[in-house]
């Protein structure tokens, strides 16, 4: 009886930290039209400069903020340098230079001495005591501050597209290119914005994801393609739909991985289920539960 509470909390742990690793989607998608196949590359990138640096000596939460910073000018850069040049080029050519851009940092990362092996931060001493309990279940404090963390940076970013003067000038942008520059807006400077805004919440995903569960090149580079289901489910082009579906996405998979994995030879089903709620997605509601259903006619 005790199996589902455990399977409930555990999925909303990890699904907090899906929205979060999703939003870089949303973010891009919602102000360029364009879907980001780098975006776990830069996931891994974020995670990897905050290690080098405590590595080096420097505090956890100083190395997570330079991180986020760094991915930050590296998303204005990918924008500027590649996407930018793209413009105007059929949507499947954007999308080969987000492939062609994910296997380039993918190589470099694997130049670096973190690109094979595990690795792990180092604890800080006021994550390392005991944590809480809820329904039963103990909640570790790196569980509990990644998804406070997570949720603020969902909250905040909710709140900017909502009622900052920028966040509404970026929705304007994604709902028609044309009337926005026709009013004076830099649609080319949003596009930046953008960009450099999906780097700076890739970075923080990336570095929760090592506090939680260890740093690896391909498991954190495979996390972009692991939210694929959610952005799928919650609305390519909605922040509150990233909430949803990476909260909803890390239930169910844990909920498969309890009940079925014992039904099925080898296990593994959550790997598994996340993608055939993506294809029942699309074939049924291919906007999600909060896109808009322009998204059905591209």
């Amino acid at each position: 009886m005790e199996l589902l509470p455990q399977l409930l909390l555990a999925g909303v742990v990890i699904g907090s930290i899906y929205a979060l690793a999703a939003l870089g989607f949303v973010l891009i998608y919602k102000s360029s039209r364009v879907i980001n196949f780098a975006h776990g590359q830069i996931i891994a990138s974020g995670a990897f400069i905050a290690f080098a640096l405590t590595q080096a000596g420097m505090n956890l939460w100083l190395a997570g903020l330079i991180a986020m910073v760094a991915t930050f000018l590296l998303g204005m850069l990918i924008e500027r340098v590649f996407l930018r040049r793209m413009v105007g080029e059929p949507i499947i050519a954007v999308i080969m230079v987000t492939i062609g851009l994910a296997s380039v940092i993918d190589g470099l990362l694997h130049l670096t001495p973190y690109g094979a092996g595990n690795y792990s931060f180092p604890t800080p001493a006021v994550l390392g005591g005991q944590g809480i309990e809820l329904f039963g279940t103990q909640l570790s404090r790196i569980q509990l501050t990644g998804v406070l963390a997570s949720l603020a940076l969902l909250a905040g970013f909710t709140y900017f597209f909502n009622k900052s003067t920028l966040g509404i000038t970026m929705r304007a942008v994604a709902d028609d290119q044309m009337a926005a520059m026709s009013v004076g807006t830099s649609v080319e400077r949003v596009f930046a914005l953008a960009w450099a805004a999906a780097g700076l919440t890739a970075a923080a995903a990336g570095v929760i994801l090592g506090l939680m569960s260890g740093l690896t090149l391909g498991g954190l580079a495979g996390i972009g393609l692991k939210v694929f289901p959610v952005v799928i489910l919650g609305g390519l082009d909605s922040v509150a739909g990233a909430i949803v579906g990476g909260i909803l996405i890390g239930i169910l998979e844990n909920l498969s991985a309890g009940y079925l994995d014992g039904l099925v030879p080898g296990g593994g089903t959550r790997e598994v289920f996340p993608f055939i709620i993506l294809i029942a997605v699309l074939l049924v509601r291919p906007y999600g539960l909060f896109g808009t259903k322009e998204i059905e006619r591209v």
